[in-house]
This record gives C-alpha cells, sequence and structure tokens, in this order.
C-alpha cells in the first residue's frame, strides 16, 4: 500500500446542555477536516479496517491471508452490542475511534477487524506495518539495523578451564542458539543497499516491528478540540474508547506452536527461564533482550549480577554470623547479666513514671544472649567488609553494562531517543534554540517550568513531612504503649518465668510498633504512587528516560524517609536523650524518652530489620505472584462458556493481566530498597545479604514466570543503563559507610567494651591485674538514690519503696559524689573513643572505595577496543559503498558525455 499523508482530524464542539446528557454536537461532520488534502464529504469517507472472520488457526500471527505478519493489536467493545442507555457517548467514542483508525490507515498501516468467538462485543483489530512504513519510520526513529555479519565479537571466560562444569550452569546451545552478531548503523532509506537485508520479511525482528508501530499509534490524532489536538493510543485506551492495545506473545507458553514459521521463543524463555528446574542455570539474556527489548534485558542483567554478588556477600556474612553464635558461651558481659548473684543483684530503676516497678536485671538474660551473637568483632569485620563490597559491586556492574551497550546496540542510544508524544502535544510556546538558531516549540517558558518545578517540589516535600508525621505517631505509639506492657507483663509474669525470659516490655513494644509501621508504609506507599505519578505528569519531562528518572527520583525519596526512618529512629535516636531516673527528658512535653534494653538498642534494630524485610518480601511476592494468577483465574471462569472453542493467539494474550504503565518501575524499586537494607544496616544484621540472596533466586524466577505466562508482551523499549537507579546506588553506597560506622559506634556497646577492656579494667581505673571483660556491666550501670526521684506530682511515688538505690544505663557519677549524676571520666573516654572509630573507619574505607574506583575503569580495554573498531570499520564500509555508488555515477556520466562527444564529432557539418 502506498503511504498516505493525510490525517482524518474529528473537529467536536462539546455544548454543556450535550455534555450533561451524554450527547455530543458535531458541527461539521459531513466536512470533516483532513489537512493539506481537502475535505471529506461525509462519515462515509472515514476508512475503517475489513472485517475478517477467525480461519481456525489459533497460533497464527498473521492476518487471514496468512502474508502480513501482526505487528499489534488493538481491541474495542462495540458500541452498538454495548448494553447502555448512554447513545450520545457510545456514539462519541465511535466516531473518535472511526476517526484514529481512519488516520492510521491514512499513515500507511494496514488493518484487519475479527470479531471474538468468546464475548460478541469484542472486536480485536489486528495491525500490520508494510514493508515502506518500517523503512521510513526506522530511519525516523534512527533504529540501529544490521550491516553485515560480524566477526569480532568473541566470548571469552575466566572460567573456560572449569567448562565441564560451566556447562551445567549454562543454557543448552542448541536449544536456544546463539544469535547471529553484526555490524550495525542508524537506517537510512537512501541508502538501503548497503544494509545486510536477505529477507524483507525478516530483516525487522518482531521486537523491532513492535516498536515502530507503537510510535505510530503514539503519535496518529484523532480530535481537534478549541485547537487542542488529542492523540495517541494511550489517551485512547485511558478513555475506555480502547480497552487494550497490546503486541502478540508468538505462542503459548507451555507448548511449541504448530505453525512452522513461529520461532516459539516464549515457550523457550519459559522452559529455559522461569521453569522451576532451570533456577540453577544462568539466564538466555540474549533471547530475553530479543523477545522484550533491551529495557527488560538490562533489568534481568543487572538483577542476577547483583544476585552473583550477593553470594559473596552472604558467606562472609554467615562466617560472621556463626562467629558470634559459636563464641557467645564467652561472652563475659551476658553471663555476668544472666549470673543470678550479679545480675540478680541488680535492681534497675523505674522506666517509666508512676506505674512502673523496679526490676531485676537478669530478665533481660535471653536477650543479652542473642545480642553477644550480633553484637561482636565479626560484625565490625562484616560491616567493613559491606563498605568494599558495595563499591566493587558498583564498578564491576558499569564495566558488565558497558559489554552489554556494546553487545546490544546501545552505545549512542541517547541520540534516537523522540519526545514523548504528551510532551509534544503541549508544544505552543515558540523559543530560537541557541544552537541552531532556528525556531522551535517547547511547552512552557523559563517562568512556567519555573513555576512547574517549584510546585513539585512543595508536593514532594509535603508528603516527606506526612512521612515523618506518621514516624512520630509511631514514636508516640511507643512510648505510651511501653508503661502499658511494663505494668502488665510484670504481673503477669509473677510465677511464670518462660513469658519473663522471651517477651521483655521492650520487646514487645518493639515488635507491635514495628508491625504498624510496616502496614503504615504500605498504605502511605499505595497513595504516594498515585500523586508521584500526578506530579511528574505535571512536571511534562521530554522524553521517556526523563519521565522515568524524574519519577524514580521522586518515589525512591519518598521510599527511602517511609522504609528507613524507623531504623534510623532505633539506631541513631532511641535511647540516646533520656537523662537520667531523677531527671528524665520528656518529648512533646507529656511522653518520656524510651530507653534501650542495658545492652543497646541493637537487637532491637535487628528485630526491626527482620520484620520489614521479610514483610515487604511476602507482601510483593503475593502482589506478584499470587494477585495476577487470581485475575487470569477469574477471568477464565468468566469466559468458561466459550472455554471449548479454539480461541486465537490475540483473544488469549487479551485475557492475560497488562503489565502497567510503568513496566519495570516498581521491580527497581523493590530491589532497591532492598540494597538499602543490606548496605545501610548490614552491621546489625549479618544475615540480611544471605535473606537478599534467597529472595533474588526467587524473584529473578518468579518474574520471568509472571512475564512468560501470567502478563501480555510488553512493547520492547531501548535502554542503553538502569537509568536514575545507578546514582541512588552510589549515594546509598556512600552513606553505608557513615551508618555502619555510626551503629557499631552509638548503637552497639563494642566501643564501651573495647574502652572498659584496653583503659578501664586495670589500674589506675579498674581493679583487675590482667585485661579483662569482668566487672564491666557493674561499671556500665550508674548507681541512682530512689530518694532523689522527682515526680510530676508533689510526692514522689517510690518514697515508701523497700530498695534505697537503682541502677540505670548510663556512664554517671554516684550519689554524694561532688559531681553526682554528671558525666564521669568513662563516658568522655568512650565518647572519644566512638568519634575517633568513626573518623578512622570512614577514612579507611572510603580511601579503599576510592582507589578501587580509580582502578577498576568503567570500560573495559577490550570492549573499548571492539567499540572503536566496529565505528571504524562501519564507517569504512558505508564510505567504501559510498564511493562506489559515486565511481558507477561519474562512469555513467562520463559515458553519456564521451557518446555525446563522438556523435557531434561524427555528425556532418551543415553548409
Amino acid at each position: 500500500m502506498p503511504m498516505m499523508t493525510r490525517d482524518v482530524l474529528l473537529e467536536m464542539e462539546l455544548e454543556e446542555d450535550d455534555e450533561e446528557d451524554g450527547y455530543i454536537a458535531l458541527e461539521n461532520l459531513e466536512q470533516t477536516t483532513v489537512s493539506g488534502s481537502g475535505s471529506l464529504k461525509s462519515q462515509q469517507d472515514f476508512r475503517t479496517p475489513e472485517f475478517e472472520e477467525f480461519n481456525g488457526k489459533p497460533d497464527s500471527l498473521f492476518f487471514n491471508d496468512g502474508q502480513r505478519r501482526i505487528d499489534f493489536v488493538l481491541v474495542y467493545e462495540d458500541e452498538s452490542r454495548k448494553e447502555t442507555n448512554k447513545k450520545g457517548s457510545n456514539e462519541k467514542q465511535r466516531r473518535k475511534r472511526q476517526a484514529y483508525e481512519s488516520n492510521l490507515i491514512c499513515d500507511g498501516l494496514q488493518l484487519e477487524a475479527t470479531r471474538s468467538l468468546v464475548d460478541d462485543k469484542l472486536v480485536f483489530v489486528k495491525v500490520h506495518a508494510p514493508w515502506e512504513v518500517l523503512c521510513t519510520y526506522a530511519e525516523i526513529m534512527h533504529i540501529k539495523l544490521p550491516l553485515k555479519p560480524n566477526d569480532l565479537k568473541t566470548r571469552s571466560s575466566a572460567f573456560d578451564n572449569f567448562n565441564w562444569f560451566t556447562k551445567l550452569l549454562q543454557v543448552d546451545e542448541s536449544i536456544i542458539k546463539p544469535e547471529q552478531e553484526f555490524f550495525t548503523a542508524p537506517f537510512e532509506k537512501n541508502r538501503m543497499n548497503d544494509f545486510y537485508i536477505q529477507d524483507r520479511d525478516t530483516f525487522f525482528n518482531p521486537a523491532t516491528r513492535s516498536r515502530i508501530v507503537y510510535f505510530i499509534l503514539s503519535r496518529i490524532m484523532y480530535q481537534v478540540r478549541d485547537n487542542v489536538k488529542k492523540f495517541g493510543i494511550n489517551k485512547l485506551v485511558s478513555s475506555g474508547i480502547y480497552k487494550a492495545a497490546f503486541p502478540l506473545h508468538d505462542c503459548n507458553f507451555s507448548s511449541p506452536s504448530e505453525d512452522l514459521s513461529c520461532p516459539n521463543e516464549r515457550y523457550l524463555l519459559y522452559r529455559e527461564w522461569a521453569h522451576p528446574r532451570s533456577i540453577y542455570k544462568k539466564q538466555p539474556l540474549d533471547l530475553i533482550r530479543k523477545y522484550y527489548g533491551e529495557k527488560i534485558g538490562i533489568y534481568f542483567a543487572w538483577l542476577g549480577y547483583y544476585t552473583q554478588m550477593l553470594l559473596l556477600a552472604a558467606v562472609v556474612g554467615v562466617a560472621c554470623f556463626l562467629y558470634g553464635y559459636f563464641t557467645q558461651d564467652n561472652c563475659t558481659w551476658s553471663k555476668e547479666v544472666c549470673d543470678p548473684d550479679i545480675g540478680g543483684q541488680i535492681i534497675m530503676c523505674p522506666q517509666c513514671d508512676n506505674e512502673c516497678p523496679f526490676w531485676s536485671l537478669n530478665v533481660t538474660c535471653e536477650s543479652s544472649k542473642k545480642l553477644c551473637i550480633f553484637d561482636s568483632f565479626g560484625t565490625l569485620v562484616f560491616a567493613v567488609f559491606m563498605g568494599v563490597w558495595v563499591t566493587l559491586f558498583l564498578e564491576f556492574w558499569k564495566r558488565r553494562q558497558a559489554e552489554l551497550e556494546y553487545e546490544w546496540d546501545t552505545v549512542e542510544l541517547q541520540q534516537e531517543e523522540q519526545p514523548r508524544p504528551e510532551y509534544e502535544a503541549q508544544c505552543t510556546h515558540v523559543v530560537i534554540n541557541e544552537i541552531t538558531q532556528e525556531e522551535e516549540r517547547v511547552p512552557f517558558t523559563t517562568w512556567g517550568k519555573c513555576i512547574r518545578v517549584t510546585l513539585c517540589a512543595s508536593a514532594v516535600f509535603f508528603w516527606i513531612l506526612l512521612i515523618i508525621a506518621s514516624v512520630i505517631g509511631i514514636i508516640v505509639y511507643r512510648l505510651s504503649v511501653f508503661v502499658i506492657f511494663s505494668v502488665n507483663l510484670r504481673k503477669i509474669s509473677n510465677g511464670t518465668d518462660p513469658i519473663q525470659k522471651y517477651v521483655t516490655p521492650q520487646m514487645a513494644t518493639s515488635i507491635t510498633a514495628s508491625l504498624i509501621s510496616f502496614i503504615i508504609i504500605m498504605i502511605l506507599n499505595t497513595i504516594y504512587e498515585k500523586v508521584a505519578i500526578m506530579i511528574t505528569n505535571f512536571e511534562l519531562p521530554r522524553t521517556q528516560t526523563d519521565y522515568e528518572n524524574s519519577l524514580t527520583m521522586k518515589m525512591f525519596l519518598f521510599q527511602f524517609v517511609n522504609y528507613y526512618s524507623s531504623c534510623f529512629y532505633i539506631a541513631f535516636f532511641k535511647g540516646k536523650f533520656v537523662g537520667y531516673p531523677g531527671d528524665p527528658v520528656y518529648w512533646l512535653g507529656k511522653y518520656r524518652n524510651e530507653e534501650c534494653d542495658p545492652g543497646g538498642c541493637l537487637f532491637e534494630l535487628t528485630t526491626q530489620l527482620i520484620i520489614i524485610m521479610g514483610g515487604k518480601a511476602i507482601w510483593n511476592n503475593i502482589q506478584e505472584v499470587l494477585l495476577p494468577w487470581v485475575m487470569n483465574v477469574f477471568g477464565r471462569c468468566n469466559t468458561v462458556s466459550g472455554a471449548e472453542k479454539i480461541t486465537p493467539r490475540w483473544e488469549q494474550d487479551y485475557h492475560l493481566q497488562p503489565m502497567g504503565k510503568l513496566g519495570l518501575f516498581y521491580e527497581y524499586l523493590e530491589m532497591i530498597i532492598q540494597f538499602g537494607f543490606v548496605t545501610l544496616f548490614v552491621a546489625s544484621f549479618p544475615l540480611a545479604p544471605l535473606l537478599a540472596l534467597v529472595n533474588n533466586i526467587l524473584e529473578i524466577r518468579v518474574d520471568a514466570w509472571k512475564l512468560t505466562t501470567q502478563y501480555r508482551r510488553m512493547v520492547p523499549e531501548k535502554a542503553r543503563d538502569i537509568g536514575a537507579w545507578q546514582p541512588i546506588m552510589q549515594g546509598i553506597a556512600i552513606l553505608a559507610v557513615v551508618t555502619n560506622a555510626m551503629i557499631i559506634a552509638f548503637t552497639s556497646d563494642m566501643i564501651p567494651r573495647l574502652v572498659y577492656y584496653w583503659s578501664f579494667s586495670i589500674p589506675p581505673y579498674g581493679d583487675h591485674p590482667d585485661y579483662t571483660m569482668k566487672g564491666y556491666i557493674n561499671i556500665s550501670l550508674s548507681i541512682f538514690n530512689t530518694a532523689d526521684f522527682k515526680s510530676r506530682v508533689k510526692e514522689s511515688p517510690y518514697a515508701g519503696s523497700k530498695y534505697y538505690t537503682c541502677r540505670y544505663r548510663d556512664f554517671r557519677y554516684p550519689p554524694g559524689h561532688e559531681q553526682e549524676y554528671k558525666h564521669n571520666i568513662y563516658y568522655w573516654h568512650v565518647i572519644a573513643a566512638k568519634l575517633a572509630f568513626i573518623i578512622v573507619m570512614e577514612h579507611i574505607i572510603y580511601s579503599v572505595k576510592f582507589f578501587i574506583s580509580y582502578a577498576i575503569p568503567d570500560v573495559s580495554k577490550s570492549t573499548k577496543s571492539k567499540i572503536k573498531r566496529e565505528k571504524y570499520l562501519t564507517q569504512k564500509l558505508l564510505h567504501e559503498n559510498h564511493l562506489k555508488d559515486m565511481t558507477k555515477n561519474i562512469g555513467v556520466i562520463a559515458e553519456k558525455m564521451i557518446g555525446a562527444v563522438v556523435d557531434n564529432s561524427l555528425r556532418p557539418k551543415s553548409d
């Protein structure tokens, strides 16, 4: 079909009265606007697709003629068969759709319509792009296509000597054959002979064909109203004019197609990638990229590489955990807590006003034993290791990403990305381009852009304040409910030793607060997702990459505060500003600040991490696996009446779930939040990398299963890297060094114990002849005279107590000292040691990180050479072909000129 250039634009003027009744007034129905080519005389001039009956071939990917490939499918509900009284509204939708489809045909696309076999209200419009259309838009989109076979790309591995082992992990090449490599260049129609075109039907692969067709569908107009153009399939789907728009899967995932021309790539992906029996195999990244596009391919490449690197972190983390587990019996300070003659004789001060009782230190025996596992020397080693590990991961990923850019031809992708249709639709202001000095259209002026940025930033800031308010609410809950648990658990535990051993007021408060915090996190996430999309749409980024990067930064900033705020509170604020029993610090003037266990808040931080990480993983799996599966089962149950019929490929795909507008955005977000937990707070939970490793091994296969079996095929998209997630991970890596150093210094008791061991266990401060941890509990708990209790009422609530003194967690002088209740010399030694530790640890790790970043280049030498070599050979090939054409043309011209001269010389002269 020859390429058509005219567009049918349906001009609609809506009257207010008609709008209320659901009708529209079409003023120019008989003279519908046609740009540049006159006008259509009536509605009959709309060009509509031909209706064809299903030919009975369920695996067919072609029109009924068996020649034209289906590149895209549009689905709508026939208005004439809708069960509704809004006839005017139905008529308006029908004419918009007719105008849109007419413009598609005028733009060169070929359409064929088929009515559903299961639901006769549904109509499937199959779209095919002919050769001329593909060539035209491939040039517009700067799509790189093959020039000649490439014999330079050789894949070598450092593990070639272990071929017998790597073969077990590799996908069988007899099942999934390696893709042939080509030199590529941006397509140009006038140089078509330079490209490697052996078969026009296969020169553009299905993913490229779908991408070109979606580019056209997104830019075809269907209505002009008040001089505002409306266009694009996304707007038509969101307004309900079309039910869905998607490219086709090539076959059923559970069995190969009976059509011999079908490559069965979906079946191969399910069998060798998504099936549980392939869980130990490497991912077939080239086939994933070929079938789903580079954007999905780069996500699974990154997730697979991250999971591989987690294996090393998990091994070291387990080793540190086992070190703490097997050495807990040598934990002297824990023994003193559990000893009836030491911890049993130490009476601790009440932790709240008026109603909290005195309590014995040995009730925290079990939690102190658990704390010995996590608060050990192995934790320090692991924190330093993770600071180096995260740098190695990021640097080696950059190298791997550069290799994929070369292999997948996305090195110069930025040059071929087109503006978003939504951006182009708003380009009404004319400005002068500083580079070309030519006029160009932009959606808003500089002042308008400043206003939009200010409003968007204000909205994001408001939501962050809302999260902080929710965190404050959780803190108030903790402060309020701790009093209740302190009173009631002490009463219940009288004579009931197991409850007293395992359920302390601190633990009960921490677990319930963590659960409530997790529920609030999930609720705020759901609301903010919609708000962030609205803010980004208002901001109006130019390209899809700009849109996703802007949305990524907004969402991550929110998620960072949402997920990590409670952990930051426990790690760096809880128990730090509590005063002492005679003069406690009150929060908001009403609630007495929380105190940590005598061993510190580290174990509580570990509990918080386990609940949030575990709960998040369970919740995400329910959302990602169970929900789509239930929806698909429900959809099949609704169409059970037609289940005995043989349904075509497009109808089977329609009943799958749509992937969503943001595609893999939420998958990335889930993994980056996990990356934050693994790096930011790993000093408190060495098993976090192991949990992340197990989760990611399952996550890869679950995502693969979801894509291949439960979801429609996504529109293939190009991507050269993971976008804004890379700088986010780099920022987390830098922050992780600080947080882990501060957790060891201020949250754990490692520094006070080391100060005691090396300075205060021996003279002049200690009484022991040798370095020892004996007596640490006694020196770490200060003494308080119960007669000095202050109450908010006139009389002290503990005036008649049988205890004259009690102990509390701090380093202060005892009563009767000339500086009673003021910080003692041990406190200042500890503070100096903590600050020194933070400075030394940060400088050591940052120095190592800088050295690693400098020593490992982002692009390997071999990859640089390959890129330069391919660019040189590509230019040489195009240049030589251009010279051949010029030489040929000059030869033809020369022959004509010589022939003309000869003819003139032989022609007889006239007298």
